[in-house]
């Protein structure tokens, strides 16, 4: 949508919405960095978007509309498929006779209008909207589409007779597995998660029926129940997915698939469980390719940043990422490949499961049922010219000394450990019959991490009050975390407090339910200093090593997340539920 910056200008002086002399100044700053006058005069706050926007509606005669409150009706809204209203940002709202008023942020773009008129056999009458009332209508497409899996789902399982005896279900899994309606509910069931950006599904059957989760930014949410009677068919189906037995009830099974849905591939790993009522099923869906995660989207900022940096030019050593399972881990993993990964090196992993595949990497899983276990992969791996070693994990003493060993003879080795925190992971190793002189020798630096849900654009102020600041302090200290936010600039004045700092509370809305989207890492990060090496060799506890580690600047996972709780990009009550709650 074209408004010329002098149309622009002439408008607004006439209108008076703007000052002349502010105009003149944005002008001059467009002139210099090239950008349009209306960016300037946003950047600069001497106009609203929403005000803009309105004004080119006006300026180019088209009519303005806004859809955020606007509950559209599913036949209007679906006229459109999603998939077009999302890339070209146009939403059917209206429909009239023959004629179907549409919102788009570019009312001018005549290619999509002739396509949407082709496609829909109607007369399409172009409105201008604003980015926030885009969000608001795709957000129901969510809704729409979620209704529709729901509905499928429960006609396929109405479809489905009921198998009376186990002898019959046992003859005739293979068949049941291959029918149309398990096929359709199967499907339904990963398209509808992949929708919903869940990470896993689980199956799970209870005394009377069937009940469906999704683990969604980290928390599993109930989605549905469906009929007990077909559990048999729904088990049976993704065993025949995954290549596994289909007879085999008494023992865990694991296998892994692949599916694509939205042009993307997806990979999934499979597990089988017998439980009291039946079989329990977790899929864990992972993208094929990495997303392009780098380390400053991931959450690690400011001098834990450069610490990592650091850690990543040293040509030898061991970096290691700490946490429970489904912390982050392999993502950060990723990310420092990512970095890592130039023509010049020769990276070689092995892990369990290949989670990303990545371009120019040697990637191995490992499969303990034929003897490649970490530590014979590793072994191998060693033979095979590695610059840079990637172990998805650290799980024996075996694998442990190889590792720190590789590290000791001139490669860069980076792996994962379950540990609760950085200074955790010196025991650990320790533990595991890795000498202290070797540790000390070879460790880099250790990361550890949590991840927190990203507040919303939309949240709440407030501030703490005497009941919050009296929870709060049992967890951490205080007077050590006002420090650390006045450092970052967040407190400003000598006297203020904690108090005195606005924090954000989750609010739920149309288009973001829970007040809650995505997520994002805290982090600890302890370098392995001339200092810290000392003690290592000394073997004292982590709880003195991690004393050294704050006095020479590492922030805790805990401080780290009150930085991004001040910042507004998550809350207290999460960073204290991922890690004390």
């Amino acid at each position: 949508m074209k408004v010329e910056d002098q149309q622009l200008k002439l408008f607004l002086l006439d209108t008076h919405l703007v000052k002349e002399e502010d105009l003149k100044k944005a002008e001059e700053k467009a002139k210099k960095t090239g950008k349009k006058l209306e960016d300037i005069l946003i950047l600069e706050k001497l106009i609203s978007p929403e005000d803009l926007i309105r004004l080119k509606a006006y300026i180019l005669g088209i009519p303005f509309i806004s859809l955020k409150d606007e509950i559209i009706p599913k036949e209007i809204l679906e006229i459109i498929p999603e998939p077009i209203a999302r890339a070209h940002n146009i939403i059917a709202f209206r429909k009239k006779g023959r004629n179907l008023e549409v919102a788009m942020l570019d009312p001018e773009d005549l290619q999509t209008i002739d396509f949407i008129k082709k496609k829909t056999n109607l007369r399409i009458l172009p409105r201008l909207t604003d980015p926030e009332s885009i969000k608001n209508a795709l957000a129901q497409y969510k809704k729409t589409l979620s209704a529709e899996f729901g509905r499928i789902i429960q006609k396929e399982a109405e479809g489905i007779k009921t198998i009376e005896t186990k002898k019959e279900q046992q003859d005739n899994l293979e068949k049941i597995a291959q029918e149309v309606p398990i096929i359709k509910i199967v499907d339904t069931l990963l398209q509808h998660a992949v929708l919903d950006r869940a990470s896993d599904i689980h199956i799970e059957p209870t005394e009377k029926d069937l009940l469906i989760r999704y683990r969604i930014d980290g928390i599993l949410r109930e989605v549905m129940t469906l009929p007990k009677n077909i559990a048999p068919g729904i088990v049976a189906r993704i065993k025949v997915l995954s290549d596994l037995k289909l007879d085999e009830h008494r023992l865990p099974q694991d296998g892994r698939f692949r599916f694509e849905s939205g042009g993307n591939k997806f990979s999934v790993r499979v597990s089988v469980l017998p439980v009291i009522n039946g079989e329990k099923v977790v899929m864990r869906i992972l993208p094929e390719e990495a997303k392009g995660y780098n380390l400053e989207t991931l959450g690690l900022r400011g001098r834990d940043l450069e610490e990592v940096q650091m850690a990543l030019r040293k040509p030898t050593g061991m970096i290691l990422v700490t946490g429970p399972t489904g912390s982050g881990k392999t993502t950060t993993l990723y990310s420092m490949i990512e970095i890592l990964n130039t023509p010049e090196v020769n990276i070689s992993t092995i892990e369990d499961p290949v989670e990303y595949r990545m371009p120019r990497v040697n990637q191995t899983q490992v499969k303990p049922e034929i003897g490649l276990t970490f530590a014979n992969g590793l072994r191998s791996l060693l033979r095979q010219d590695p610059d840079i070693i990637m172990v998805g994990e650290i799980r024996d003493n075996e694998t442990a000394s190889l590792a720190v060993n590789a590290a000791l003879t001139g490669h860069l080795v980076l792996s994962t450990l379950h540990t609760n925190n950085a200074a955790g992971a010196i025991p650990r190793l320790i533990d595991m019959k890795v000498e202290p002189f070797l540790i000390s020798s070879t460790l880099n630096i250790v990361i550890a991490q949590r991840l927190v849900r990203r507040l919303c654009e939309e949240k709440e102020e407030y501030y703490l009050d005497s009941a919050a600041i009296k929870r709060i302090s049992k967890y951490c200290d205080l007077e050590r975390i006002t420090k650390i936010l006045k450092e970052e600039g967040l407190i400003k004045g000598r006297n203020k407090t904690i108090r005195d700092i606005k924090f954000y509370r989750p609010k739920p809305s149309k288009t973001c339910e829970e007040g809650y989207k995505g997520r994002i890492g805290i982090f600890e990060v302890l370098s392995v200093t001339e200092t810290i090496k000392k003690l290592i060799t000394q073997e004292v506890s982590d709880e003195e090593i991690q004393k050294q580690a704050l006095k020479e600047g590492m922030r805790t996972m805990i401080e780290d997340g009150f930085i991004k709780a001040a910042q507004g990009i998550t809350s207290i009550e999460e960073v204290l539920r991922v890690i004390i709650e």
